[in-house]
């Protein structure tokens, strides 16, 4: 039993020890290979450097027509950034009527926001290069449901103008099948082959679509035959060097602030403390790892998150070994003191997090930008805070206990 216990407590030991080397340095053995944190860790704008820019859409239409025209310009915005190489944007909608996007990496501001800002430029071509119509003539692009197949289908309505000239273009090459191309912004974003003629201007592209690839090439084509303006309302600049700073300075306060707990645990909580030690450098490592896994971009607010869970996750180690040292004082045995101390614990220490954490779902429902990274940063912490205390703290600390090594109640602070 001494060893079995002893053996739990050595085989997670070795387990944070190993993670702690591979978040630090990597680990490359074979096929099996992990990168260093902050090789991995996606950077935001404030750390990385870079531009961001928020548009506003100038329109009357609100609701779920407001919101379409928003999510088609996304789409038609996502498309001419992957084509400038940026890696790891940021496009989400801020407030009503606003579109907020983050490129980190980019040096040249204005190449970059002339690049995004261009009125979308949308063709129907014939092979030869002839311009059968173009965006201003599409009246209606949707996804509908083939009634035969029940298969996601893109229809398309033209204006009167828009359906003569398809009409005729579509008679000419319904013979050879031949394909209508349909390019935004100079490239190709579909080639459906014309099967008939289409005289009354609706149309439909057809293929092996899934509801998304439908929904995103209809947004694409209402995109370049969108009539609304979209005005530039904030730009900024941030420089690789400020964000490099910030990330230094910002790493080196947490470094300094989580010493400091640690310290203050293992001087006044001694082996409890130590236990907390080591339980607070596996929430670290879980907060790290999760935001590898989730591909969760870290910003400076979300820094201060990291930090501020930090506390939290001591905190409920300190209500913990509170309890048991009054559980010692009343004359109760170590393994009864750490049983009745956890289970004592716990009400207060889930009261505390479920009030902490339904503050961090409504800043991420209703916040923007860094806020929501702040927000997500407290709530993954929050559950790793939880599970260190409930679950590593108490097994690292029974297993030590049970395992007959420390029975002087000192060592525990009472």
């Amino acid at each position: 039993m001494k060893f079995k216990n002893l053996s739990i407590f050595m085989i997670l030991l070795i387990v944070i020890v190993f993670f702690s080397y591979s978040a630090i340095n990597g680990v490359n053995i074979g096929n099996f290979k992990i990168e260093p944190v902050k090789n991995s860790v996606k950077q935001g704008l404030d750390l990385k450097g870079g531009v961001f820019v928020v548009y506003e859409a100038q329109t009357n239409e609100t609701g779920q027509e407001l919101n379409k025209i928003l999510d088609q310009t996304i789409e038609v915005f996502r498309k001419r950034i992957d084509s400038m190489g940026v890696s790891e944007p940021v496009i989400v909608k801020e407030g009503e009527k606003r579109i907020r996007i983050e490129l980190p990496g980019v040096k040249d501001a204005k190449e970059a926001i002339d690049t995004i800002g261009k009125t979308a430029q949308l063709k129907f071509m014939k092979e030869d290069g002839t311009v059968v119509v173009t965006g201003k003539e599409v009246k209606k692009s949707e996804v509908v449901f083939d009634k035969r197949t029940n298969q996601p289908i893109v229809s398309l309505e033209f204006n009167s103008k828009g359906a003569k000239k398809f009409a005729e273009a579509t008679r000419e090459l319904a013979p050879t099948h031949s394909p209508i191309v349909i390019i935004l912004d100079n490239e190709v974003i579909s080639s459906p082959r014309v099967n008939d003629e289409i005289p009354d201007g609706h149309a439909t592209i057809s293929g092996n679509f899934t509801v998304e690839s439908a929904s995103e090439l209809a947004n694409l084509i209402r995109a370049g035959a969108l009539p609304v303006e979209f005005k530039e309302v904030q730009t900024s600049t941030v420089t690789a060097t400020l964000g490099v700073n910030a990330l230094n300075k910002s790493i080196q306060g947490a470094v300094i602030g989580i010493a400091l707990v640690m310290l203050y645990m293992l001087i006044y909580y001694r082996l409890p403390g130590f236990v907390a030690d080591i339980a607070l450098i596996s929430y670290i490592l879980i907060i790290m790892y999760t935001y590898v896994q989730m591909k969760i971009t870290l910003t400076l607010p979300g820094i201060a998150a990291l930090i501020l869970s930090v506390g939290m996750a001591v905190d409920a180690n300190v209500i913990i070994f509170e309890r048991i040292k009054e559980e010692l004082k009343n004359g109760k045995s170590l393994r009864a003191s750490i049983d009745a101390g956890f289970s004592k614990a716990l009400g207060t220490i889930m009261d505390s997090n479920i009030t902490t954490f339904i503050a961090g779902a409504v800043l991420f429902n209703f916040g923007t930008g860094p806020i929501k990274g702040f927000s997500i940063t407290l709530m993954i912490g929050i559950l790793a805070s939880l599970f260190t205390a409930i679950v590593i703290t108490k097994t690292l600390l029974k297993s030590l206990v049970h395992a007959n090594i420390v029975r002087n109640k000192k060592f525990f602070g009472a």
